[in-house]
């Protein structure tokens, strides 16, 4: 037989050889990389420690000086108010004030009842969340007392904002039990298919949620001084045999 043929069939017979072994080899290496993904909750319940309220107050006159005698007047009756409900009315700030002259709106048609309008924001900030609760619920006293209040702006409807603000302290024994809980289901899963758990091949901790108590339709995370804490961690295990 002519040698260059027989080194030709050699080489080939070579190649395919190596190629096969190669693809059993990763044949082999891809069916024993089994992996399961499982999913750790770890939840806390909180009470807000931070409220903010803005009461946003307005006076209207033909006079400017009465219009900002009404805003004057309004605000101290607010003060008073605050100290009623054991809220300290020195936390409480003055923002937003706006002094609007209907006489030099060139584009109304209509003659309006009052020229001026002065607008101010009472700004509450309180660490003391429950008594800002109880306080708002009888902000009609205000009304009672004269103070014109009303909403829009920056703030919305003008209630009260709870914040939590102690998400830090959470965050390590929070991420310990949500990977605890994580490695419980893939221990469990690895039972039922006779297998075993071996090192984590991928893991993701998560994003922290606050969320409101109550989760009913309508009512938001931040108009609730009770929360819930969330964070969902995923991980990813491989099954040994």
């Amino acid at each position: 037989m002519d040698r260059s043929l027989v080194s030709s069939f050699l080489l080939a017979a070579g190649i395919a050889t190596g190629g096969f072994l190669v693809g059993q080899g990763f044949a082999r290496g891809r069916a024993a990389e089994h992996v399961v993904t499982v999913k750790g909750i770890s939840e806390r319940n909180v009470t807000a420690d931070l409220a903010i309220w803005p009461l946003r107050i307005s006076a209207a006159s033909n006079d400017l000086s009465a219009a900002n005698a009404q805003i004057q007047q309004s605000i101290q009756q607010i003060r008073q108010f605050l100290t009623r409900y054991k809220i300290d009315p020195s936390q409480a700030s003055l923002q937003d004030f706006s002094v609007t002259d209907a006489a030099t709106n060139q584009f109304s048609t209509q003659r309006a009842e009052s020229r001026y309008v002065i607008h101010q924001t009472v700004v509450v900030r309180s660490e003391q969340p429950e008594r800002v609760l109880d306080a708002s619920q009888h902000v009609a006293e205000l009304v009672n007392a004269g103070v014109v209040l009303s909403s829009g702006g920056e703030y919305g409807s003008g209630g009260p904002t709870f914040i939590f603000s102690g998400l830090s302290k959470l965050k390590p024994e929070m991420i310990a039990e949500a990977t605890a809980r994580a490695r419980e289901g893939a221990e469990q899963f690895a039972r039922d298919s006779h297998s075993r758990i071996g090192g984590i091949k991928d893991a993701n901790q998560g994003v922290f949620e606050i969320l409101p108590r109550d989760q009913a339709r309508g009512i938001t995370e931040a108009s609730q001084i009770q929360k819930t804490v969330r964070v969902v961690s995923t991980v990813q295990y491989f099954l040994r045999e």
